[in-house]
This record gives structure tokens, C-alpha cells and sequence, in this order.
């Protein structure tokens, strides 16, 4: 689904800040005009004019709340938010660059303004981690304390808690769940302030999180969900196999075996893939970094990832990843399981496939398909068809 790039990672970013329109976090012609100023493959190119479009906006939100107008500037604090995140994603090479924490906290800010401007508000937390804590917030479907079911969701690999509203949260408000949207290890502010890097044992993450919604009296204790986003996708399966005080976990797309679609990309499969890592690191690293040269995808890819995982190398970057699997421990998964699958998802084809069919617990997969319009990963551009697919089944679980 290509808009405006032939590069395919520009591309998708495009439509991926154009999915949030159905939520208020942008708006298609500040998008468009945005877009169209952007050289092919210049990343400096895309941080300065998604900056300078996040500005823009952020001041349509000062002077609207400045004269009251305060439906317009939560819309605008909204966009900006996005905006603020799309201008950033491009230029983590350099992860103690300043401008990272510069747009990431903008970003942040913008939202939260946004949610003191909804009713009733949104909720920003710390919640206990380890010797430290975690981001969230948790936003009521209304003002009552009514106990109703409750949705936690969190993003994957390179989200944040504040798309998290964009990318489920919104939708499950409007459907009146109470929603809890948090950041854990290698996500969003926790890897960018905290500096804590991504663990395979998400449940680490989730359980603390479970721990806090059960001391809430608006929450249903026996009709809580988990939705993982993207990376979520294994992330969420991993937490619910050790967690077990949730009843339904989504995983959109699901992950059996993170590393396994990269090595199916060079031909190889898990076995072939980790001997070479293990017998051939420099050649492999070699390899990688010339591919990196000319290919803005796995430049970005792997630049990240070695900042997010905590890798000096590549090599180094894939045997933390080969610990990112479910193959030890998707029988002990419980819960109602939902694994959503899109059509012509480009990072983890068969992934989801792989996962539903280890399943034991009861379960249902959903394919998003390219006759919906909706077959990019995670269904960017079909938010509204996805999340009435989803939400629909999940009303009829929790018997809404």
C-alpha cells in the first residue's frame, strides 16, 4: 500500500501516522504536504519537516486553549503528539543524540495536555518496577466507579504508550472499557530517560501491572485483557503463559519465534541461522553492515534494535533476539487466546499462523486481508475495520 515513497520503511511510516486520523492524531492534508516535502531516504530530511508540521500544530493548540476553545485544542495537542513521534523515528544512530529525548518528552507533553482536556481525564501513573517504575496511564470509560472490564495494552518494538491510545486505546474507551496503556523494558520513555532495555520475560512487566489494576475499585478483577501491539505480539503471549489472573490475551500480529523471519529472509532456517552467529560472527557482521549501506530499512532496523536490546554488533543484536521465542512455554499458556494476522504483513509473514497452531488454550484467528483494504502490518490505514473486528470478539468473550 504505498503512499507517496517507494522506499517501503517511508512508506509505511507515512501511512502508519496517517492510520491515526481515525482518532484525532492527525489530519490527512498536514500529513500529505508533509510528506510530498520529504526526500527519499533522507532521514534529516523527514525529522526537520514532520518537526516543523509538529510545531504548527502544537501552536493551534496553545492559542486554542489559550481562548477556550478546548475541544480544538485536544484535537490539535493530539496531532501534535503524533507528529512530535513521526519526526523522531528516523534518528536513533546515534542513541545519545538530544534530539531524541527532545521530541520523544514534546510528544509525551502534548498528549498528556491532551488528556486533561478529555472527561473525565486521563490518569498519568508510575507504577512500581523493580527498583524503579513504569509509565501509564489509565483512562475510565466514565465517571462512575462502576467495576467494568478492563483492556491493558502496550506497544512493541518501536511504539510508544501515547500511540498506544491511537492504536487501541481510543477504541476500547468508546466501547466503554476501562483502559490501562503502559511502556515497559525498551519501550518509549523506559529505554529513552530510564535507559532499561528490552527482556524476553515480559511478565516481569505485566505482573506489577495486574498487581495495580486489582487495587482499583472501577476494575472487573475477572474481565481483564492484555493486547500486545506489533513486537507485542510475543511480548503479550510471553506474560500471559507465566500470568495468569488475565482472561483474554490479543496478540496483534502474533510472534512464536522473533528471529526466525529474519533468518527466513537470507534463506536460512532457526538452526542454520544461529550457527552462523555462533561460528561466523564477523562475517555476519560484515554482511549486515554492508547491506546497511544501501538499505534504509535494515539500517534503521538494526541501529535500533542495538540500542533497544543492548547490543555492541549485530551478531551480538541477533543471539539477544534468538531468546524472544515461545517455544519453551506457549503450553503454558491458559487464557482465551486472539492471534490477528494481516495478509501481506512484511515483518513476520507465518508468524501468527505458527503461534495459534502451538495454542492449546482456547483461541480464535483473525487475517486481515488486502479484499479489506486492510493487509498492511498490524492493519495500519484500517484502524476502524480493525478494531470493530477485534473489539467485537472481545465483547462477545466478556459477554458485553
Amino acid at each position: 500500500m504505498k503512499i507517496i515513497f517507494d522506499e517501503p520503511i517511508y512508506s509505511l511510516e507515512m501511512l502508519r501516522t496517517l492510520s491515526h486520523t481515525a482518532y484525532n492524531g492527525a489530519d490527512i492534508g498536514e500529513c500529505l504536504s508533509t510528506g510530498y516535502k520529504i526526500k527519499e531516504g533522507d532521514d534529516e530530511n523527514w525529522y526537520r519537516e514532520w518537526l516543523k508540521t509538529a510545531q504548527f500544530t502544537e501552536k493551534i493548540a496553545e492559542k486554542s486553549l489559550t481562548n477556550e476553545h478546548k475541544v480544538s485544542a485536544r484535537e490539535a495537542y493530539l496531532r501534535a503528539s503524533n507528529y512530535y513521534r513521526t519526526a523522531e523515528f528516523f534518528i536513533h544512530q546515534d542513541p545519545d543524540d538530544p534530539r531524541i529525548l527532545e521530541l520523544s518528552s514534546k510528544s509525551r507533553k502534548c498528549f498528556q495536555k491532551a488528556g486533561e482536556l478529555f472527561q473525565p481525564k486521563f490518569e498519568v501513573l508510575e507504577i512500581p518496577y523493580e527498583n524503579t517504575t513504569l509509565p501509564a496511564y489509565f483512562i475510565k470509560a466514565d465517571d462512575s466507579s462502576q467495576p467494568r472490564p478492563t483492556i491493558i495494552l502496550h506497544t512493541g518494538y518501536d511504539g510508544t504508550g501515547e500511540e498506544m491510545y491511537f492504536d487501541g486505546g481510543a477504541a476500547a474507551v468508546r466501547r466503554g472499557y476501562n483502559c490501562l496503556i503502559f511502556e515497559g523494558p525498551g519501550q518509549g520513555r523506559v529505554i529513552r530517560e530510564q535507559k532499561i532495555q528490552f527482556r524476553p520475560d515480559w511478565e516481569a512487566a505485566i505482573t506489577p501491572v495486574v498487581d495495580y489494576l486489582l487495587t482499583r475499585n472501577e476494575v472487573d478483577p475477572d474481565r481483564i485483557a492484555l493486547y500486545g501491539f506489533s513486537f507485542g505480539g510475543y511480548l503479550a503471549p510471553r506474560a500471559v503463559a507465566f500470568e495468569h489472573r488475565i482472561q483474554v490475551c490479543i496478540a496483534n500480529g502474533g510472534i512464536y519465534d522473533y528471529l526466525e523471519p529474519q533468518f527466513a529472509s537470507m534463506q536460512l532456517n532457526r538452526e542454520q541461522g544461529m550457527n552462523s552467529i555462533l561460528n561466523s560472527p564477523e562475517e555476519v557482521d560484515k554482511i549486515v553492515y554492508d547491506i546497511m549501506k544501501t538499505n534504509s530499512q535494515i539500517r534503521w532496523a538494526m541501529m535500533d534494535g542495538m540500542w533497544k536490546f543492548g547490543a555492541e554488533t549485530p551478531h551480538e543484536l541477533f543471539l539477544k533476539e534468538s531468546e524472544y521465542n515461545l517455544i519453551d512455554c506457549v503450553n503454558q499458556i491458559q487464557c482465551q487466546m486472539l492471534i490477528v494476522d494481516s495478509e501481506k504483513d512484511q515483518f513476520f509473514a507465518g508468524q501468527a499462523k505458527k503461534l495459534y497452531d502451538a495454542l492449546q488454550s482456547p483461541k480464535k484467528f483473525m487475517l486481515f486481508t488486502v479484499e479489506e483494504s486492510a493487509e498492511e502490518h498490524c492493519q495500519y490505514g484500517a484502524s476502524s475495520l480493525s478494531h470493530q473486528k477485534i473489539y467485537d470478539w472481545l465483547d462477545k468473550v466478556f459477554e458485553i
